[in-house]
């Protein structure tokens, strides 16, 4: 028997991002533990076969609610479609993101601002329009999915860290203002993941050693390595809990 503090059953979760990867893998973990899902992207087509997938994960229901987390527009009517299908909002998981990799002096514009949009400014739109909801409810649990490089950095990906820096920072006022309302913010910290998009790293035998060696732990993390904190910080076992980000990254932050 699972003590009581860790007891989700029946909350209801929106996950951004979460057709692949690390945010179905988080979605999943919810399902699993008796959460009512609403997965978010923009590709109505993936979401719906994401949603089949978790259909048989556990007995949560599982809803999709395609909007651009990028849109302020799309992001208000977005949330709203997804407290008509499942109630209202009790936790929130702000994981849509994405990489893009090249020296700095060669990053374009364009790709500044996508990354700046995609990893940043959703968490703050997705944020804003659900805690507007859940502040006259006087509870809530926002956990913002930062990175490993919330906190370090290679060379080839400062605008993913910046963004990913200013995510960490976005996490401790989103405390700071809505904390004394009842509403717990948080960020998860994955360090390197086996996922999709890190296959082409995986394939890197260079890059591949070089993790395995400078991670304590000796292996790239698994999706399912994510779930057991994220468990941790949208139940009532955080309730104290505000503005902190947990790294779930085999310790490579800990080390030289």
């Amino acid at each position: 028997m699972s003590h009581p503090l860790f007891d989700v059953t029946g909350r209801t979760a929106l996950v951004t991002g979460s057709s692949r990867g690390i945010g179905l893998a988080l979605a999943r973990g919810l399902v699993q533990a008796g959460c009512a899902v609403m997965l978010n992207g923009r590709d109505p087509e993936r979401l719906a076969a994401a949603a089949g997938e978790l259909a048989e994960a556990g007995p949560g229901p599982v809803h999709t609610v395609p909007f651009d987390v990028t849109d302020a527009g799309s992001v208000t009517a977005g949330v709203a479609r997804a407290e008509e299908l499942a109630g209202p909002i009790d936790i929130l998981v702000n994981n849509a993101g994405a990489q893009l990799r090249a020296p700095l002096q060669d990053f374009s514009d364009g790709d500044w601002h996508r990354l700046l949009d995609t990893n940043l400014t959703s968490a703050f739109l997705v944020g804003r329009e659900v805690a507007r909801r859940m502040l006259p409810r006087g509870h809530g649990k926002i956990v913002n999915v930062c990175s490993l490089q919330s906190e370090v950095v290679r060379p080839g990906i400062a605008p993913y860290a910046a963004t990913k820096g200013a995510l960490k920072m976005l996490t401790k006022g989103m405390c700071a203002d809505w904390g004394p309302h009842g509403i717990q913010v948080n960020g998860l910290g994955p360090g390197y993941i086996a996922t999709e998009l890190t296959a082409p790293l995986r394939a890197d035998e260079r890059f591949d050693a070089w993790v395995r060696g400078r991670t304590p732990a000796g292996r790239w993390g698994r999706t399912e390595d994510l779930v057991g904190a994220l468990l941790f910080l949208v139940s009532p076992a955080s309730d104290f809990v505000g503005g902190q980000v947990l790294y779930v990254d085999g310790g490579m932050t800990s080390v030289l």
